[in-house]
């Protein structure tokens, strides 16, 4: 893995905090998984198998993607502003998929069939928010 690629999804992480676009957690990761709300949702390599069993059974019922990174709960937790943070759920679809795409570059093979489908995903939201919301046509 190479090391921009590592910084890079790191930075979109932070980014996506940053924007209030993340819930850290497991409280806050269940809830927005509840809520239909989280988009997917990352898993330290080091979190505890409890916390990871409780996260997949809270996430089974909603749309999210769920996906084991290979970083530990300290490098999320730095990227997020934390000391440590074992799991954290992004609730925008395009930051989702650009940080699994980013995902995708550092494992090359292990996201590919995640970006294909968060990509989708996002395509139909932003379709779905498109028709709500018809541009104005200026005369």
């Amino acid at each position: 893995m190479g090391p921009e690629a590592k910084t890079g999804f790191l930075h979109l992480l932070g980014l996506a905090k940053r924007a209030g676009r993340t819930e850290l957690g497991e409280d806050g990761v269940s809830g927005a998984a509840a809520d239909g709300k989280a988009r997917v949702v990352f898993l330290a390599a080091d979190a505890a198998e409890n916390s990871i069993r409780r996260t997949r059974n809270a996430t089974a019922s909603s749309h999210a993607e769920v996906l084991s990174v290979p970083f530990t709960k300290e490098e999320l937790g730095a990227a997020c502003g934390r000391g440590s943070c074992a799991m954290l759920a992004i609730t925008e679809s395009g930051l989702a998929a650009s940080a699994v795409q980013k995902l995708a570059v550092c494992c090359p093979g292990i996201y590919d069939d995640s970006v294909q489908r968060l990509q989708e995903k996002d395509k139909r939201i932003r379709a779905r928010r498109a028709k709500k919301r018809p541009h104005k046509q200026s005369t």
